[in-house]
């Protein structure tokens, strides 16, 4: 299904690949890709090997949007600069904590009113959808702060990063990043009838996930069998590329691409894009469409993918094997995590099925399930399928043309047009039950699940047509594929009214003197110290494998906390490691105690640790920082969330110790909450409560030092037992200025307080 070529790779006239021959070859091709020209374009710094970005459109979410408002506050905003479309798809039916999710929308909306934004009110569309819909045009770049802001199939690249980094661009700021690798995608051929574009999705991140063939790179689709796809397929696939670790992604263009964008009103958007003869990529990935089997992706990652077909072959195996991870991660608490009771006569049967969000909810998927359930009735003791289209434009043309109809009666539920499912806010299954889902991701706690508190389910990713064949055969593990369906090729008709009677459109039209409602949960960000010369680090969290932005800060409930960072803070790796937060509040106290007195403690011990690193430094302990550190083998794989740094920071932390950080927006994260992101090659084995120093930290950071040591500490001491060769990798002079001020937003204070009135 899936090949890869790991070296660099010229595309010839007829459309193949030959290997690359020499280093001027190669850089005379690289301004040949759809990527470099559409980069070239929104580049500010004139070298485009050091690129400095500033985008068409920005979007967030109302799980991140309030946070990124008070960043950009306390910053000095004035006015947004580019469209911003504040959306309200993820905190819609949440309604823990009483009114504080509806304090945020009212603070987005008064935001809009003030600095001049988009509102796109509840249940109107899931950000992606509307982004696709009413804002991505060809050639254009678009910044979002969720991680699937992708947009290529519609001729946009799409950024999905952490908060600070649409902060930024809201300040009039770049984004800055050294020239991207592009990869080439090469599609030939044609989807067989009942493979979606989920199958080809999950086939692409099975095949480059865990050997980091994509990681930070820009996927560049090409090829003959796009012509084959729609425009849904395309977008489809487009969205879930970012599960395989992508920077951005782009596609070709063409006739389909143009009548979608005039349809939505926007047909001066559309040019051809394709890549001229002799583009250089730095690796190529083909896919041959006709060959793609319908896929499943089990627990409990999008990258754990195979054909239903093999999965079926080998049940007991595999089902043993996620029983085995699955109890890793719930631990000792409750009864054993359990799902071989889901082998029935040789077949798997599923418990709960959804299809939802920017990659499921999509008209094409939602039709092809209506005729493959033709005349089926879900009987009301067996697994629910429920759907969430991805805009209110989609699910009106669904009733207008009677799909909505046949699915209600065939015992479809249809719901509003939210992201809840995809992070585990809606629709829990029970405990030791199998949900399949055609969604972005099955994280662990995704499906939400309370691993810690005794409480485990999981998720598989399936397409939409594979699971309305699951369900038809009553939960049994069905590959669309298996069954004869004749599909319709009903065309999706776009109702602009829709939006231009409930979106709330206020760019460039801000007024000064509205002051935004901050409800009670709404809490401004606490004071974060500056960088000292040297930097004492207790270790508060150490973990071996991956440690996943989910982990860090859950979905669920307790995105709903996300606007007060202490409260949220509260719940940092509370699904793996429940004593973390306390660990790192110790030392937290600690750090308070000596900026607030006499640079004394409560810890006599540490005290004296203090004393000998300042006699051996010739410094005063007042220019030694103590902070926490987390380690791990990897750190960051999953959404773009900033307060998975934030919430560290938020803690006392000041430092990430780990072989490598999974994404560019994890690690832009850590900077732009002032954690220094340490990596090193050496196998790490630092219990918590180790002490690590850093000296001169300040020193280094300032002139732009790379490889440091950091060393491991012998208790009160302060002997050196051990050093730990480190880098911080490069970093840009703002942000090694981010990082000595301690965090974005005393960054921003402190340029404002020297810049003349």
């Amino acid at each position: 299904m899936v090949t890869l070529t790991d070296h660099g790779m010229i595309l010839c006239e007829d459309s193949t690949f030959s290997r690359w021959e020499n280093e001027e070859q190669a850089n005379r091709g690289k301004s040949r890709t759809m990527a470099y020209r559409i980069l070239q374009a929104h580049n500010q710094s004139g070298d485009m090997r050091q690129l400095k970005l500033k985008f068409d459109a920005l979007v967030s979410p109302d799980n991140n949007y309030v946070n990124i408002l008070q960043t950009a506050r306390a910053s000095g905003i004035r006015k947004f600069p580019v469209p911003y479309v504040l959306s309200n798809c993820h905190h819609t039916l949440c309604a823990v904590g009483g009114t504080i999710n509806e304090d945020d929308h009212v603070f987005g909306l008064g935001n809009a009113k003030k600095y001049g934004g988009i509102f796109v009110p509840p249940y109107r569309a899931v950000l992606h959808q509307y982004m696709r819909e009413m804002m991505a045009g060809c050639g254009k770049m678009i910044l979002g702060s969720d991680s699937h802001t992708r947009y290529g199939a519609v001729g946009t690249l799409g950024v999905g990063e952490g908060g600070g980094e649409v902060a930024k661009q809201l300040l009039g700021r770049t984004y800055d990043l050294a020239y991207p690798p592009v990869i080439a995608v090469r599609l030939t051929g044609s989807p067989r009838p009942g493979v979606g574009p989920q199958d080809v999705a999950l086939a692409l991140v099975g095949a480059t996930f865990q050997n980091n063939f994509n990681k930070n790179k820009i996927l560049e689709f090409v090829g003959s069998g796009i012509a084959n796809l729609s425009m849904e397929y395309r977008m489809g696939i487009d969205v879930m590329t970012t599960e395989s670790a992508v920077l951005s992604s782009i596609w070709c263009t063409d006739e389909k691409t143009e009548e979608y964008l005039a349809e939505h009103g926007r047909a001066e958007d559309y040019q051809r894009l394709m890549p001229e003869t002799g583009a250089y990529y730095d690796g190529l990935i083909e896919i041959d469409l006709s060959k793609v089997e319908c896929m499943i992706a089990l627990p409990f990652h999008p990258s754990n993918a195979m054909p239903i077909r093999e999965f079926k072959e080998r049940l007991p195996e595999i089902v043993a094997q996620i029983e085995e991870v699955g109890q890793k991660i719930k631990g000792e608490k409750g009864e054993a995590f359990s799902i071989m009771s889901h082998i029935r006569g040789g077949e798997f049967y599923a418990d709960q099925a959804l299809v939802s969000g920017c990659s499921g909810g999509m008209f094409e998927n939602i039709v092809a399930m209506a005729d493959i359930l033709k005349g089926y009735g879900i009987p009301g003791n067996a697994l629910n399928l429920g759907v969430n289209p991805a805009s209110l434009p989609v699910m009106a043309d669904l009733m207008k043309q009677g799909i909505a109809g046949e699915l209600a009666v065939c015992g479809v539920t249809l719901r509003p047009a939210i992201c809840g499912p995809c992070f585990g806010v809606t629709d829990v299954p029970a405990n030791n039950q199998i949900s399949i889902r055609h969604m972005t991701r099955n994280y662990p706690n995704r499906e939400g699940s309370k691993p810690g508190q005794g409480q485990m389910a999981a998720a598989c990713l399936m397409d939409a047509r594979s699971i309305a064949a699951t369900v038809r055969n009553g939960g049994r593990l069905t590959a669309a594929t298996e069954l004869d369906v004749e599909y319709r090729e009903l065309r999706h008709h776009f109702d602009p009214a829709i939006y231009q009677n409930q979106v709330y459109d206020n760019f460039g039209r801000g007024d000064e003197n509205e002051s935004p409602v901050m409800g009670p949960n709404i809490a401004d960000w606490p004071e974060m110290a500056p960088l000292k010369k040297h930097l004492l680090l207790k270790v508060t969290g150490s973990y071996h494998g991956s440690v996943t932005t989910d982990e860090l800060i859950p979905s669920g409930e307790a995105s709903s906390f996300r606007s007060n960072p202490e409260k949220i803070s509260e719940y940092t790796m509370i699904s793996r490691d429940p004593e973390y937060v306390g660990r790192a509040k110790v030392v937290r106290s600690l750090e308070r105690q000596r900026c607030a007195g006499d640079r004394r403690t409560d810890d006599a011990l540490l005290n004296r640790m203090l004393d000998a690193l300042a006699q051996r430094t010739g410094c005063g302990a007042d220019e030694i920082t103590l902070g926490s550190v987390m380690v791990s083998d990897q750190i960051g794989d999953g959404s773009s969330r900033e307060q998975a740094a934030s919430c560290q920071k938020v803690l006392g932390g000041f430092a990430n110790l780990a072989n490598e950080y999974a994404t560019k927006r994890y690690r832009s994260n850590l900077i732009n909450w002032g954690i220094l992101p340490l990596r090193t090659t050496e196998k790490l084995d630092l219990p918590n409560g180790t002490w690590l120093f850093v000296e001169n930290i300040a020193g280094q950071v300032r002139d732009g030092v790379q490889e440091m040591e950091v060393e491991i500490l012998a208790g009160e001491t302060a002997n050196v037992i051990q050093t730990i060769p480190c880098t911080l990798d490069q970093l840009t002079e703002e942000e090694r200025n981010i990082l000595m001020s301690g965090c974005l937003i005393n960054y921003y204070r402190g340029q404002r307080k020297t810049k003349p009135e």
